[in-house]
């Protein structure tokens, strides 16, 4: 099967090798995109305080502005990356899984997606902070903007959560990348949501280390077949 794969990748023409070499650079890049996003906002609460609130939004961002911005600047570029990725994993799932694969698949990019409206939002948090002023005004009209962005908000979180974990699902019936890969793309949603039970960003950090690790052996697949 091996020696097929090579002969295969020796006769398809430059444009497919492009393709397939620039949905595996999105593979390998947006996961890691996404860890540094979150572990510039966990190392940024290592000593408490959060986002739950505009209050607590500003005032983090006025304390760690650099790493504010790094977190921004990092999530744009995963969710702006993510979206090929996750069309390159969603065609190792055509076989066996595609429907699945689908589900998930365009779950997932339409949260991100939704999700580039947020980081594009948190400039301007962050350019509140570091003006300084009425911060309670601020903070009104950032929940105003927050009460009107809830149903993009919503989902970003089915495409982060449910939509990675189905595409992961999909992955593992397909059989086409070693079930650990799948697993691990998987671990990111599980990972996330008991950091929010817990409390701790860590575990946000751990889960997209572990699924980008998953992304690069999707990656390498992709490299590989037609």
């Amino acid at each position: 099967m091996t020696a097929v794969l090579d002969r295969e990748a020796e006769l398809a023409p430059p444009a497919d090798g492009l393709r397939r070499g620039g949905t595996a650079l999105a593979m390998l890049l947006a996961p890691w995109a996404i860890v540094v996003a979150n572990a510039c906002y966990a190392w940024a609460t290592r000593a408490g305080g959060g986002d739950q609130t505009s209050e607590e939004a500003l005032a983090l961002y006025a304390a760690h502005p650099s790493l504010a911005r790094g977190a921004i600047i990092a999530a744009m570029v995963g969710c702006l990356l993510i979206v090929p990725a996750t069309i390159g994993a969603m065609a190792l799932t055509r076989l066996r899984a595609r429907r699945l694969g689908l589900i998930g698949g365009s779950l997932m990019i339409g949260g991100y997606v939704a999700y580039f409206g947020v980081g594009m939002s948190d400039h301007i948090v962050l350019a509140m902070a570091q003006r300084g002023g009425p911060v309670d005004d601020y903070a009104a009209v950032l929940d105003a903007a927050n009460t009107a962005a809830i149903p993009w908000f919503l989902l970003f979180v089915a495409g982060n959560l449910l939509g990675t974990l189905l595409l992961g699902i999909a992955l593992f019936r397909a059989r086409t990348v070693p079930g650990w890969a799948a697993a691990a793309i998987c671990c990111w949603a599980v990972l996330h949501v008991t950091g929010l039970i817990a409390g701790s960003e860590w575990f946000e950090v751990t889960g997209a280390v572990i699924q980008a690790v998953g992304f690069a052996a999707l990656a390498a697949k992709t490299v590989r077949s037609r």
